[in-house]
């Protein structure tokens, strides 16, 4: 039961991003900016820590984890360096995330030989 409440979760971020593109006729970078403010304000007001229990991979893969990372990052670097921790904390709990996605589109770039 968990994969289908993660499976239904899940679909139904993606289809809010894709309605926001068809219907508000926003773009995808638009939309992808919108979930990752929208997973910073879930968490703010405590809502996405109880998400996750709930919905699993479903609230953790979309870019809405994204910004509940982010969030989370400020807030802990903050609590122990003052201001200047919110800029560093930002990048230091998605860094592996981040640097995942790099490689990996590397990799991809080298097996796929892109042409753009």
């Amino acid at each position: 039961m968990e994969y289908v409440i993660a499976f239904i979760a899940g679909g139904l971020i993606c289809v809010a991003g894709q309605l926001l593109m068809d219907v508000a006729k926003l773009t995808p970078a638009h939309v992808m900016s919108l979930l990752v403010v929208a997973g910073v304000a879930l968490d703010f007001f405590g809502l996405y820590d109880r998400f996750i229990e709930f919905a699993g991979a479903g609230a953790t893969v979309p870019i809405t984890s994204f910004g509940h990372a982010l969030y989370h990052g400020a807030i802990a670097e903050a609590e122990k360096h003052g201001v200047i921790g919110v800029a560093t904390g930002i990048f230091e709990v998605p860094s592996a995330g981040i640097s995942a996605a790099i490689a990996f589109g590397f990799l991809a770039s080298l097996v796929f030989r892109p042409k753009g």
